[in-house]
């Protein structure tokens, strides 16, 4: 993790959302940054012949997470495994493009991983963002690795599981040594049980900071670092 450190306002998922919304609306790429900024940080962490398993969802998180795994290749080994029966169809075209391979949970469980890239939910989870069905098998699957020491985990914006307002969680989530959170720190990744799960924030701006000026912040964080996208 970088040495730097420094505190941050923090912001709900309703206050993120809305300062995203005219960007996307005027067709920002904010997934394209997020991902490359998130393969550079993630690839900043890997040794050459490293393997990199990504839990990705159907929404923006597993996007984020597909088109940095195509970016990832160049580097390690990277498997995909696919939490949902939907996934981000581009990001997923790319990532198989770039190299990456599509497992099953019983491949995953059986492979010795270096990085978990937890792409399964972010903040369009509300109200209740607790795993269920195959994405909760998958961490369950995955946990004694991590708890062990084996395997590390990436969360890309927030742990999958943990509310991003108030940090609720159940025992199902991947407990993160880095968090790589996108725009603005979550409320959730600073409160109840996100210190504990969420590891190093790393924060990256994405072209949020106009919008969230005009905001009041729901707290502050203490992040590990502040990057630029770009």
């Amino acid at each position: 993790m970088p040495a730097h450190r420094t505190t941050v306002p923090t912001y709900t998922a309703a206050h993120v959302r809305a300062a995203e919304a005219p960007l996307l609306a005027a067709g920002v790429p904010l997934m394209a940054r997020a991902a490359a900024a998130l393969a550079r940080i993630v690839a900043g962490t890997l040794s050459a012949g490293g393997r990199v398993l990504v839990l990705a969802g159907s929404g923006d998180n597993g996007g984020d997470a597909l088109f940095a795994a195509a970016d990832l290749t160049t580097r390690a080994a990277v498997d995909v495994l696919a939490v949902s029966g939907r996934w981000h169809e581009g990001g997923m075209r790319a990532a198989e493009a770039a190299g990456a391979r599509r497992v099953d949970l019983a491949t995953a469980a059986a492979t010795s991983y270096d990085i978990v890239l937890d792409g399964i939910l972010g903040i369009g989870a509300l109200p209740d963002p607790r795993l269920r069905g195959a994405a909760r098998e998958a961490v369950e699957a995955l946990l004694p690795a991590v708890r062990a020491g084996r395997t590390r985990v990436v969360a890309v914006d927030v742990p999958s599981g943990l509310h991003p307002d108030t940090g609720a969680a159940d025992d199902a989530v991947l407990p993160a040594a880095t968090t790589v959170t996108f725009g603005a720190v979550k409320h959730g990744l600073a409160s109840g049980e996100g210190p504990r799960l969420a590891g190093g924030i790393v924060l990256v701006r994405i072209g949020l900071d106009d919008a969230l000026a005009a905001v009041t912040p729901a707290g502050e964080a203490v992040v590990a670092d502040v990057v630029d996208a770009a």
